[in-house]
């Protein structure tokens, strides 16, 4: 048995959530006691022009990649609801985080916030409070993560331990 670190994203422009934890790897399964060795955000200023913030982006990631060598990526998909102009944006941010993963030789898996939300709640349409609730469940912590951009950065490397299965490992891996 080796421990697997997966490296969760959240991605975002003006806040990029990231988490990274450890899982026992057992018979090429992801199952055991999930630990969290990290947690942040990426937080980019606001009114600064995008070709910098993504730039800063690219450079954080780069580094929480060198510190924390994880074996995996867990990205959340995009999901667009109503303002079509902020999810362009949190695309540009998304392939910041892809590009980095992929410079690094990591295989990256993507899940939807529904996915996600019902993996680890039992309800595809569950609120921050219920996510960062049962994140802090699993990670057995007293206290909830936060920002909630780190919890569900957590809650996607979470959903990746649960999900993963060897023989159907590309179908959430990008590709």
């Amino acid at each position: 048995m080796a421990t697997k670190k997966i490296l969760g994203i959240d991605p975002g422009t003006g806040i990029c959530g990231f988490g990274v934890i450890a899982v026992l790897e057992n018979n090429g399964t992801l199952r055991g006691k999930v630990k969290m060795l990290d947690a942040g955000v990426i937080a980019t200023p606001a009114h600064t022009p995008l070709p910098e913030r993504l730039e800063d982006i690219y450079d954080s990631l780069n580094e929480i990649v060198d510190a924390w060598q994880p074996d995996m990526v867990s990205i959340e998909k995009l999901f667009f609801s109503k303002n079509i102009t902020t999810g362009i944006s949190v695309a540009e941010a998304r392939g910041i985080c892809i590009l980095v993963c992929k410079q690094h030789g990591l295989p990256i898996y993507e899940y939807t916030p529904n996915e996600i939300k019902k993996t680890l709640t039992g309800y595809g349409s569950a609120d921050k409070t219920q996510m960062q609730e049962m994140v802090r469940l699993h990670l057995n912590m007293e206290k909830i993560v936060k920002p909630d951009d780190a919890a569900d950065a957590l809650a996607a490397a979470i959903t990746h331990t649960l999900m993963y299965q060897p023989q159907a490992a590309n179908k959430n891996m990008v590709k």
